[in-house]
Order: structure tokens, then C-alpha cells, then sequence
């Protein structure tokens, strides 16, 4: 299709793997099929119960296909995602209710399905935790395998993607993703549905596949083979370019993987400013699979290994054992480089095999993180007894989720002091004593930053949620979603009082959120004098390359000149214009907007 054929269409979503694409739209419809809705007879019952029975096991037996294919092709943590949904297609939640709707309200297995699916996806709404919110499609993908199997339909069809598609879907299962993204002929990802961790951006950033997410109706408004272009850093989608558009957008991607390259040149050497002040640079993580991209760009260690994702879709909590493997396996892989680890960060609702709370009206503020675990102390003990098992298998940092206070601090410090004792009198091998740190990502402890010092051994803070809480908005309403400001004068004030509180204390301050991997405040984070900042695998490399180009008393007379500016618009054209002046090159390409000049919603 020409690309000037029909009007050029404009779609934004989230930037979910950073890279620029053009190519033609491949379309997977996997559109939901109609659910038949029918009484049941008394007499029809039963045999309902049977053909429910008969369709689970069909798809326990599909899904474990899968698993092992991708677990030879993709590794084993790909294939955990499969073992969770086979977890879930025997979860009392789902087989009860459905055969409760069978029984009591006498409907169709398929019917009984699509009710109970709507019902728990429900319960994911008001879940603070970005992934977890994200698995609300995992409730579907299970729902749908199972119809389609009730109805005899065909279920995991093969896909023959053409060269350098752009792959547009209302929602990928793990299983599509997958194995799209390792064929090789997949330009990038474009998705109605899904966030930073649904399971299209988990994949394509492995793959360093481009992708936007949550696009609002693109697989709608996208016909076959139109001519797409796409920016999987900024979250734009552009249908059927003008031949200028094109070009600026060949010419962006032409720039992006040049700037990568080189950034690779030094992926190597430490981030080091020409005046001598070095940052160490690590990897985030959740998953085993990720770390030869981590260390193939040049990560130094890890920075946050998030344990969520033990919790998944299961019928009970993690073993110590489960617990103790999983670090070991990471801490072996990093191979004596540093590895923090970082406690349960969930509530109470995504613990499975806990007593059912109330509904809390603002589950965000509720009890979850280092609050759920003090008040779970078992549950708690299960994950610092493995920590400290595993702590002889490498150089294991440990920290703290959502600490607000000294008082939260000691405690934890105190159950993982409990915790080493009875391993010793046990006689179970333990490392030796480990760094023990806190997220910072609370006002209330970013103003007691003085105080917590004295008591952690590191800090990391957590930009995500600190400016969130500061700002007091929420990042997943695009309502205000726009006063999301990284480079707003309370923010930075407050960087500079962690990072000063951190450095009168003589301990470490790092920062895992997303501020630490944007290019756009490489210089602004070296200036306010951090130690180490944590990023995705693809990040690290070309933040090096600029920390390397620059001095840090640049960097300081920039941070001066933007605190003395007074709105976030105004700090924000000031910082873009200096990183421009300096990287306005290659390395330009590479800077995302901080606020994207034209918002359209679709």
C-alpha cells in the first residue's frame, strides 16, 4: 500500500521496548469468539460437569505442550508464564465457581467460563501493583483456551509472520510473543492492551524488539499490510507515513541503531566522567532469562531483582526451597558481580493461600510491601531464610520495599537477624553478613533521609513510586497521567536531600525507577552525584557512553542552572536544550521526550 494512499493516522501508547521500526502490518486475529449462551435441563447437568472436566484437561495438556517447546527455545523463564496459567486452569477460584454456575444456575460450560473470567478479572482493578494489574489478560488467555476447546475449535494455531512485520494484536498471549519475537521476521510490537510489564513488553524488550502497548484500538484501526513506522521509545504510531514522515522516521531509525552501536563500543569500560567521578551502572531484572542481555550490555551487577513474580497465579506461596533456588540460580549466573535483591513488594489480595482481606479503597497506601510481611512474619521468614542460604552462592545485596520509618527499618533488620541465628543453630550453611538497605520512595522517608542513613547500609530510590506519592498522581490515569514530571523543582530537591543525606552518612545511594535509565537525565542524575543507577539492559550502554563524554563539573553548572528555574515546563526545556547542545548528534536520537508535545488519545 502506497504510503500516501490514504490519510496518515497517529496512534500513542506506551513506549514499551525502546527502538524504531518501519514495516508492514501483520495482523493476529485472535478476535474472542462468540460465547454460546444456553439452559441446561436437569438431566443436562451433569454431563455439563464432564465436558468442563474433559476441556480443562485438554488445555492442561496444550499448555504443557507449550511449555516444553519454549523452554527449549526460549528457556525456562518464558515457560513459567505457561506454568502459571496451568496453575491457574486448576484453581479452585475458577473450576469451583464455574461448576457452582452449572450446577446452581444451570448454564453451559462456556457461558460459565466467560462469567467467572469477568468475575476475577475484577478482583485485579484496584491492584496498585503495575504487574500484577497486568495479568488481568492472563484470566482471559486461560478463559479463551478453555471455550475454544469446549467448542472443538482450533487453539494454538501456527503463525507464518512475513519479514519485517509489524505485528498488531488487541493482546498477545506469552506463547505468540514468544515465539514471534525469536522467528526473527518481527520489525516490532503494536498492542491495544497492556503496560511496561504485560507480556509483550516483556518479550520484546529480550528480544530488543520494538514495541508500543496500550494503544487503544490500533488492531482496529490498522488494515493488512498498511505501511506502519513506530517509535517504541516515545510510544508513537504513525499508519500509511507521508514520504517525509517516512523519511524522518528511516532517518531516526538509521540514527537509533547507529547510536546504539557505538554506545556498544563502550559497554565495556566503566561510566566514568572525564573528570574522574564514576558511576556504577546495573541491570533491573525479574527473570533469569534476562541476565546475558544485562551483561552483553555491559551491566556491572544488578540492581533490582524484583521477587513478585514467585507469586504468580499460584495456588499456595513460594517454598523456602522455591525461594532459595531462584536466588541461587541468579547469584551463580552474575557470577560474584553484586546482585539486590529486593523483599515481597505486594498485598495481601496477590499472596496466594492467604486469608481473604477487606477491600481496601486505596489499596496502593494499604497494606502492602514491608507492611504485609510485618504482618505476615512466617511468610517473611520464608523469603529471608532462603536469602540467607543463598547469600553463599554470591555477592547478594538485600533491601526493603516502601519503608516509612526508622521503626519499619528495624524491625525487618531484626526478623533477618532472627532469621540467621536459627539457621546457625540448625547448622545451615549461610554467607557472610550482606549489605541491608531500603527503597526510598516515600516523602516521608525521603525527609528522613538523615535518620534512615544511620540505621541502612545503602539507599535506592525508587522514582516510580516516589514521585508518584510526591506529585500525588497517578501515573495509570491518563487523566492526569501528564503531571507525571521526573524534572519537577520538588522532585529534584528532594534527589538532593536523599543523595546528601546518603553521602553525610558515608553509605551508597542508588536509583532503580525509570528516571535512572532516560538518556534525557543522564546529566541531571550525574550532577546530583549518585553512585549507581539501575536501567534496563538496553540503556546501559548508551548512558555510559555520555557519562563518558562529559565532566561532572559540567553536569553541576547545568543542575545549577535548572534549580534556578521555577516551573517543571521550564526545567524540562532547559535540560533538553543543554543535552541537545551536548548529544545532539547520535546520541540525540536517543533521548525520549519528557512530556510528548502532542498527546492524542485514540
Amino acid at each position: 500500500m502506497s504510503s500516501q494512499a490514504t490519510p496518515t493516522l497517529r496512534l500513542t501508547g506506551i513506549g514499551a521496548s525502546p527502538g524504531v521500526a518501519v514495516g508492514h502490518a501483520f495482523i493476529l486475529d485472535r478476535k474472542r469468539i462468540r460465547t454460546p449462551k444456553l439452559r441446561l435441563a436437569d438431566a443436562e447437568v451433569e454431563p455439563e460437569r464432564m465436558r468442563m472436566k474433559t476441556a480443562i484437561d485438554l488445555s492442561d495438556r496444550q499448555l504443557a505442550e507449550l511449555k516444553d517447546q519454549i523452554t527449549r527455545t526460549e528457556g525456562s523463564d518464558h515457560a513459567l508464564i505457561l506454568e502459571a496459567h496451568r496453575l491457574m486452569l486448576h484453581d479452585p477460584m475458577l473450576v469451583d465457581e464455574v461448576n457452582r454456575l452449572i450446577v446452581e444456575d444451570r448454564i453451559n460450560a462456556e457461558w460459565a467460563v466467560r462469567r467467572t473470567a469477568r468475575k476475577i478479572k475484577h478482583l485485579f482493578d484496584n491492584i496498585p501493583d503495575e504487574y500484577f494489574r497486568e495479568r488481568r489478560s492472563d484470566v482471559d488467555y486461560v478463559a479463551d483456551r478453555i471455550i475454544r476447546n469446549l467448542m472443538g475449535q482450533v487453539v494454538d494455531e501456527d503463525v507464518e509472520v512475513p519479514a519485517e512485520a509489524i505485528v498488531v494484536a488487541h493482546d498477545l498471549p506469552p506463547a505468540d510473543a514468544a515465539m514471534m519475537a525469536r522467528s526473527g521476521r518481527v520489525a516490532g510490537f503494536v498492542t491495544d492492551l497492556g503496560g511496561q510489564t504485560s507480556h509483550t513488553a516483556i518479550v520484546a524488550r529480550a528480544r530488543e524488539t520494538p514495541a508500543v502497548v496500550g494503544a487503544g484500538r490500533a488492531s482496529e484501526q490498522i488494515s493488512p499490510g498498511d505501511l506502519v513506522a513506530m517509535d517504541g521509545t516515545r510510544g508513537v504510531v504513525l499508519v500509511n507515513p507521508t514520504e517525509d514522515q517516512l523519511a524522518l522516521f528511516r532517518e531516526e531509525q538509521r540514527r537509533y541503531l547507529e547510536s546504539e552501536q557505538l554506545a556498544l563500543t563502550t559497554k565495556d569500560q566503566p561510566a566514568v566522567s572525564t573528570d574522574g567521578f564514576r558511576i556504577r551502572l546495573n541491570g533491573n531484572m525479574e527473570f533469569l532469562e534476562e541476565i546475558p542481555s544485562l551483561l552483553a550490555h555491559g551491566a556491572e551487577g544488578i540492581g533490582l531483582y524484583r521477587t513478585e513474580f514467585m507469586f504468580l497465579d499460584r495456588k499456595t506461596a513460594p517454598t523456602e526451597e522455591e525461594h532459595y533456588r531462584a536466588y541461587k540460580q541468579v547469584l551463580e549466573a552474575m557470577g560474584g558481580r553484586p546482585v539486590t535483591i529486593r523483599t515481597l513488594d505486594l498485598g495481601g489480595d496477590k499472596v496466594p493461600g492467604k486469608t481473604k482481606h477487606e477491600k481496601e479503597p486505596n489499596p496502593a497506601m494499604g497494606l502492602r510491601a514491608i507492611r504485609y510481611c510485618l504482618s505476615n512474619r512466617e511468610l517473611f521468614r520464608v523469603q529471608l531464610r532462603a536469602l540467607l542460604r543463598a547469600s553463599v552462592h554470591g555477592n547478594l545485596r538485600l533491601m526493603f520495599p516502601l519503608i516509612c520509618g526508622v521503626s519499619e527499618l528495624r524491625e525487618a533488620r531484626s526478623e533477618l537477624e532472627a532469621c540467621r541465628t536459627a539457621l546457625g543453630r540448625a547448622g545451615v550453611p549461610v554467607g557472610k553478613r550482606f549489605p541491608v538497605g531500603i527503597m526510598v520512595e516515600t516523602p516521608s522517608a525521603a525527609t528522613i533521609a538523615d535518620r534512615l542513613a544511620q540505621e541502612a547500609d545503602f539507599f535506592s530510590i525508587g522514582t516510580n513510586d516516589l514521585i508518584q506519592y510526591s506529585l500525588a498522581i497517578d501515573r495509570q490515569n491518563r487523566e492526569v497521567a501528564y503531571l507525571y514530571r521526573p524534572l519537577h523543582l520538588s522532585v529534584l530537591r528532594m534527589l538532593q536531600g536523599i543523595v546528601d543525606a546518603a553521602k553525610a552518612a558515608n553509605i551508597p545511594v542508588s536509583m532503580c525507577g525509570e528516571m535512572a535509565g532516560d538518556p534525557l537525565f543522564t546529566l541531571v542524575l550525574l550532577a546530583l552525584g549518585f553512585d549507581e543507577l539501575s536501567m534496563t539492559s538496553g540503556q546501559i550502554p548508551v548512558v555510559k557512553r555520555m557519562m563518558r563524554r562529559v565532566s561532572r563539573s559540567e553536569a553541576l553548572e547545568m543542575l545549577q542552572g535548572a534549580m534556578e528555574l521555577t516551573t517543571a515546563e521550564e526545567i524540562e526545556r532547559f535540560v533538553r536544550t543543554e543535552m541537545d547542545r551536548r548529544f545532539g548528534g547520535q546520541e540525540g536520537s536517543l533521548l525520549s521526550p519528557v512530556h510528548d508535545p502532542e498527546p492524542e488519545s485514540v
